[in-house]
């Protein structure tokens, strides 16, 4: 799976920086939890400060076209995310729990 930041918007008002993605894979689609490691891996980030938002793959094509999030800081990420995405993306909660720890 080969990574390519396409387009990067620092948002200073959020604490984050939005960054549009390129995945070339040679298997199905990678899960987002993949995507967000890796993606955190190459920005030199905790995987807690990504949110991957969007996943968009063409059928019969091994590209994915994504959309996510950047915080400074995972607390950045809890006050300004909505709880469904939070939860997609395993970012911890306050009490220091995992949403599939509590499942």
């Amino acid at each position: 799976m080969d990574i390519e930041i396409i387009e990067e918007e620092d948002n200073p008002m959020l604490h984050r920086t939005d960054v549009r993605f390129e995945v070339v894979h040679e298997e199905a689609t990678p899960s987002r939890l993949s995507i967000r490691d890796s993606l955190a891996a190459m920005l030199n980030k905790d995987a807690a400060e990504v949110v991957v938002h969007e996943l968009d793959t063409t059928f019969g094509m091994r590209k994915t076209v994504g959309y996510a999030k950047v915080y400074d800081d995972p607390e950045f990420a809890r006050e300004v995310e909505q709880d469904h995405m939070l939860e997609r993306n395993k970012i911890v909660a306050e009490d220091g729990e995992s949403e599939a720890e509590e499942a």
